[in-house]
């Protein structure tokens, strides 16, 4: 029983001396040996390092020093954010094999929390897809139904959460790499504020889209993770905020003044019938808790996705050209040249995926092209920006769904970049604009697969998004998979 206990739960009975933390622990490793190979989620973990931190814990426990709410909660985290004591790789050829020398900060925040960091999560290369097929190791399975995809690119973090193997992860969030698998997983993420959350250590995508989140079972525990990692950090000049966010216990039941738009173009044509129904039953909910729900047409749809992967490709291509061979990441050993360490080492090191955003994001920023993509692109950037600005002067926050579809079967939409790019469409325009959303689970579609809706806030309004999504999930419990990954609706 205890594998449905949520992490704020389980780190209470760990202080009451109900639980140990290495019982805790070896439970969640259990898991992950007895289960992991069905979800491919995981691509490391280490036990016996896992089990000395599980000890070092409990003395600190026992011992009496104040630690978080979530002090000898085991978590994983995305195989893109660094680890010193295990391998960091992105799920690409490029970097297997590679250990950094370092931790990121929200690692280093995470142990001293007292948390249990067990292993790290398969994803899309280099975080580079919307499905977790493209990565090295092999396509990430959806825990409702494992002929699926689990979502991407943080798909790992999803699908571990979902299956139980870990009560708590790490993703990133670029385009929305948090909350499409939790929606396809029926779980539940938070993609931060950028500027919240260190991206120190974060190995870059996309450097100015890029935010690390949390993904769990229910709100509370995104919101306590979301609290130990967020805060001002030194090494990251792009991390902004002051103060780490605190959420504390709000048992409101009602959402009496809040007014929450919905745009209205986002349920035309390209939305699945079931994801329609679900995503608009949970706005039904939430008028009937309070809320003042009102539809509006979201300006500038037609631009979102083509602004963000002009966006995205030029900065993965400026970011990636550090892998070459020489200063970092795989040497072709048939290479001769110099010229053949280049070619050889990126075209055998990179997949098909990151081949091709390098190449668009290389043709954007050539000469003769700038001017007539990226520059264009940015422009539409400051104009989403803007009309975010003003919806948020008339609404509290947004209503929409996550993706049009639920999860689509492990090699369906592969072939077909431009309809996997269109599958981001919810999605792009919260990372353009740097705000907050939360992603909720809200219901399955005819096929019995999680859908999932998510709230987007001005900057820094997190707090405000948490509150709410705690009324519907007081309202609308989180859907379930039991230990044989059978479903529990």
């Amino acid at each position: 029983m205890m594998l449905y206990t949520s992490a704020l739960e389980l780190s209470a009975a760990i202080k009451d001396k109900t639980l140990s933390v290495a019982d805790v622990v070896e439970e969640y490793l259990g898991r992950i040996e007895n289960h992991g190979d069905q979800y491919n989620a995981f691509i490391y973990y280490n036990r016996e390092k896992a089990m000395i931190r599980a000890k070092e814990v409990q003395a600190r426990i026992d011992t009496g020093e104040s630690l978080s709410p979530l002090a000898g909660v085991p978590i994983a985290i995305k195989d893109n954010i660094s680890t010193a004591e295990l391998e960091t790789s992105c799920a690409s050829k490029m970097l297997g094999g590679y250990t950094p020398v370092y931790n990121a900060s929200v690692v280093d925040r995470l142990e001293q929390a007292g948390m249990i960091v067990i292993g790290k999560l398969n994803m899309d290369e280099f975080a580079m897809g919307g499905s977790s097929e493209t990565g090295v190791y092999g396509a990430v399975r959806n825990p409702w139904d494992t002929d699926r995809v689990a979502g991407g690119s943080s798909g790992g973090s999803a699908a571990a959460v979902a299956s139980l193997q870990v009560p708590l992860a790490l993703g990133s969030d670029t385009g929305g790499s948090i909350r499409q698998p939790c929606s396809f997983c029926g779980v539940t993420g938070i993609k931060p504020t950028y500027g919240s959350v260190s991206r120190y250590g974060l190995i870059a995508y996309a450097s100015s889209l890029d935010q690390i989140g949390p993904i769990a079972a229910n709100i509370d525990d995104c919101a306590a993770l979301l609290s130990v990692i967020s805060g001002p950090d030194e090494r990251d000049s792009t991390c902004v905020i002051e103060q780490p966010f605190e959420f504390g216990c709000n048992n409101a039941e009602d959402l009496s003044g809040v007014k929450i738009g919905i745009p209205r173009n986002y349920f035309g044509g390209g939305i699945d019938d079931g994801v329609k129904e679900s995503v608009l039953s949970a706005a039904k909910e939430l008028g009937e808790a309070g809320a003042d729900i009102e539809e509006f047409e979201m300006p500038l749809i037609d631009y979102m996705v083509h602004a963000y992967y002009i966006i995205a490709c030029a900065e993965a291509s400026s970011n990636l050209s550090r892998y070459d061979g020489l200063k970092y990441g795989y040497r072709s050993h048939d290479a001769k040249t110099l010229s053949e360490v280049y070619r050889l080492s990126r075209s055998e090191g990179f997949g098909i995926e990151v081949k091709r955003r390098i190449m668009l994001g290389s043709f954007v920023l050539s000469s003769g092209y700038y001017d007539a993509y990226y520059k264009k692109a940015l422009q539409a950037r400051a104009l989403i920006k803007d009309a975010y600005d003003r919806l948020f002067r008339k609404y509290d926050m947004i209503l929409s769904p996550v993706a049009p579809t639920t999860a689509y079967k492990i090699g369906q939409n592969i072939d077909d970049p431009i309809k996997m790019y269109m599958g981001d469409i919810y999605t792009v325009s919260v990372n353009l604009a740097g705000l907050p959303a939360v992603a909720l689970p809200c219901g399955f579609d005819p096929q019995g697969l999680p859908v999932g809706f998510q709230l987007i806030g001005d900057a820094f309004s997190e707090k405000k998004l948490v509150d709410a999504a705690r009324v519907y999930q007081n309202r609308h419990t989180p859907c379930k998979i039991d230990q044989k990954g059978m479903n529990q609706k």
